[in-house]
């Protein structure tokens, strides 16, 4: 079945499904997108339901698109006669197990007012939205929600590690949360701040409050109430620009991706004169902007980079993260996401520390734009305010 074709009122259609199909120009952002569904347009009794959710709702059909090229490009298979979970998967060694695929989504309040929220409603919003959605996701699993065949039932399922994969998408801004509302939720800490950075140790926060009142539990991974649960994968990047950036079509590219090297304490001393912030124009339009510090024996930071898109590279696997729960009743190997971009984060019982993986160059954010030459001066000169050049 063609994604893209669609007998429905245009009324009915989500505003990213019309805006693509309406593009004239997004035929091979089309093409690709169709390419990830490979398998999934294949399940039977599923495809005129999946193709109608892609066309009325979009985002949630658009991230198990996204996950199931993901799954393909590290060699797993999915059993697409498996309805629920999502995806049943098995690696080439033959480990297996199954992922459910979930995303924060808008509300009908916030889809006729996007901006109505202040930076601290926001990152309040986009906790309560992911925490809420890996609880029903848990709560399905177990069959609190009234489901009369819980997931944990199923023959597939059983002894087998259980995957919730969750996006933001109920934002403008959610797209750049990067990870920090994802570790508020599973390690129960902040972003890092100065302090955090020279010491390693991150502030923590145990619980948010619902508008209501009612505390919702933060720092789900770092003991055993989500014991059925073991692992997260999240990506802010697994979204249209990834279609976008694939495809190959003109556009403005703005990416961030986290830079990282280990350093002997006499490399250290000697890199005094290449910390802090440096930026250089290469070209009419390729402006890059690189912050570095030395933390904890390691040389790390940042690189933003803005260009056209054909002098941008980036993979389907880039931006990925994993998350483990130590405390699972059912572990996930560590050693199956196994692909050089994917990040990897577990938390530590014997430390009280969460710990990550971060591979250097790790992309962080990325966003694209209209290929004019007026957008990519106004992102420079944002992106120069913001770090005072």
């Amino acid at each position: 079945m063609n994604l893209f074709e669609t007998k429905l009122p245009d009324k009915r259609l989500h505003t990213s499904f019309r805006q693509i199909i309406q593009d004239p120009g997004a035929g091979p952002v089309r093409e690709i997108i169709q390419s990830w569904a490979e398998g999934l347009l294949d399940r039977r009794g599923e495809q005129k339901k999946f193709v109608n959710e892609f066309q009325t709702t979009f985002n949630s059909a658009f991230w198990e698109i996204y996950l199931n090229r993901a799954f393909a490009e590290m060699g797993f298979k999915v059993d697409y006669t498996k309805a629920s979970p999502d995806f049943s998967v098995e690696c080439p060694s033959g480990y297996q197990f199954n992922v459910e695929a979930v995303i924060s989504d808008r509300s009908q309040e916030q889809t006729r007012n996007p901006n109505q929220d202040q930076e601290a409603e926001l990152k309040l919003l986009n906790t309560l939205k992911l925490a809420g959605k890996i609880k029903d996701k848990r709560d399905i699993f177990l069959g609190q929600k009234g489901n009369k065949s819980p997931y944990s039932t199923l023959d597939h399922v059983k002894g087998r590690p259980f995957v919730i994969a969750v996006a933001p998408f109920n934002s403008d801004h959610s797209l750049m949360q990067n990870n920090e509302i994802i570790n508020r939720v599973l390690f129960g800490i902040e972003a890092p701040d100065q302090e955090a950075l020279l010491t390693g140790i991150q502030k923590k926060v145990s619980s948010v409050s619902k508008p209501s009142g009612a505390p919702v539990e933060l720092g789900i991974f770092t003991n055993d109430s989500y014991k059925e649960i073991s692992a997260v994968i999240f990506s802010t990047t697994g979204t249209y620009g990834k279609a976008v950036v694939a495809s190959g079509i003109d556009r403005v590219v703005r990416s961030t991706r986290y830079r990282q090297t280990q350093k002997t304490a006499s490399e250290l001393a000697d890199a005094g004169s290449n910390l802090g912030v440096s930026h250089r124009l290469e070209n009419p339009q390729d402006y890059r902007i690189s912050l570095r510090f030395a933390s904890q024996g390691l040389i790390a930071g940042s690189d933003v980079r803005i260009c056209s898109s054909d002098r941008y590279q980036e993979s389907h696997l880039d931006g990925l993260h994993i998350y483990y729960n130590p405390f699972a009743e059912i572990p996930l190997d560590r050693a199956v996401f196994d692909a050089a971009e994917i990040t990897h984060n577990w938390f530590d019982p014997e430390s009280g520390q969460p710990m990550h993986q971060h591979p250097d160059g790790a992309l962080v954010s990325r966003q694209v734009f209209e290929p004019a030459q007026g957008i990519f001066e106004y992102l420079v000169a944002q992106f120069r305010a913001l770090y005072g050049i």
